[in-house]
């Protein structure tokens, strides 16, 4: 289990400090998937470095099988990468272009001294192929050479190299045509259900969060505005901004076609040095003179949290 207390990571710049994540708390489970959506700009991705520690945490602390990681030295951390990794983004620039993909596959075996004899990491380069389904042909490849599809299935083998127990999966196929995206999906379930993964899954795409997760998350400038099992959330959605999103994702059917839709107005705060109280208020048509003071995050429903002054 892999658990994050009031995770906070601000970041100087010349007007004062950036809150890209603040006081955010997250749990997840062996063999579950928490999605993170929100828009761009949110700290979803900075929050998965931060469980990571690509990213130091300016305060808080992540636990991994009970223990802070946080506090542990580079030597012991260096040990817990072999537990915790990422798929990044963009499956080309992630990939070293120098490097073949046998390469890219055994570079973690490598450094993590998982396997020293040659011929040991070879047939785990193999193995790893087969299991991401990448033809044994495409060992001696650069990543040019092959589609976006393919480039993500050799971060996703990349990933598993060390054997982890928790994923972070960054927007994993967003650069990805949609039925490859489908593809890279039912393989990252597969994976998870034979492998028994914890994944925290970041993207902006509701539809493919909503295939994928067991729980989401729904942030806003650095805040978590709803936290709730998924179902839950697409039948239920009560923070304004998570109504919003909902409403924005496009139907296939004609009979929506001129159906009026609800569209945020107003201008997004600054996420520098945020005044206290609801962040979303300056674009909310229920907001009010309360939403300037601290909102707590509430429970609602069985493990269904909002931070909206509509529900304290």
């Amino acid at each position: 289990m892999v658990r994050g207390v009031n995770l906070k990571k601000y970041f100087n710049t010349p007007r004062g400090l950036l809150h890209a994540v603040d006081g955010v708390d997250i749990t997840i489970n062996k063999g579950q998937t928490v999605g993170i959506v929100g828009e761009s700009g949110c700290g979803k991705s900075t929050l998965g470095r931060i469980m990571i520690r690509l990213l130091e945490a300016t305060g808080g602390e992540v636990f991994f099988n009970d223990e802070d990681i946080l506090k542990y030295n580079s030597n012991k951390m260096i040990e817990m990468r072999k537990s915790m990794q990422i798929i990044f983004q963009d499956p080309y620039s992630s990939l070293n272009p120098r490097m073949t993909v046998g390469e890219i596959i055994a570079e973690p075996i490598k450094v993590c001294k998982i396997l020293k004899n040659k011929s040991e990491i070879n047939e785990r380069i193999y193995q790893l192929m087969n299991t991401v389904g990448l033809s044994e042909r495409a060992v001696n490849m650069y990543p040019h050479e092959l589609d976006g599809g393919r480039r993500q299935r050799i971060g996703i083998a990349r990933a598993l190299a060390v054997n982890p127990s928790f994923i972070v999966c960054d927007e994993p196929v967003s650069a990805l045509d949609v039925s490859i995206q489908a593809q890279i999906l039912n393989l990252m379930m597969d994976l998870q259900e034979e492998l028994d993964l914890a994944y925290m899954f970041i993207t902006h795409d509701l539809s493919v969060v909503r295939h994928i997760s067991n729980e989401i998350m729904v942030m806003y400038l650095g805040e978590c505005v709803e936290y709730s099992p998924s179902l839950e959330l697409f039948d239920n959605p009560l923070h304004p901004y998570t109504q919003a999103l909902l409403e924005a994702i496009p139907v296939p059917s004609l009979e929506s076609r001129g159906k009026p839709r609800k569209i945020i107005k107003g201008e997004v705060v600054s996420p520098i040095n945020p005044k206290p109280g609801c962040r979303f208020a300056a674009r909310c048509v229920h907001a009010k003179a309360a939403c300037a003071e601290p909102v707590p995050l509430k429970e609602v429903g069985e493990n269904h949290f909002v931070k909206c002054v509509l529900y304290t």
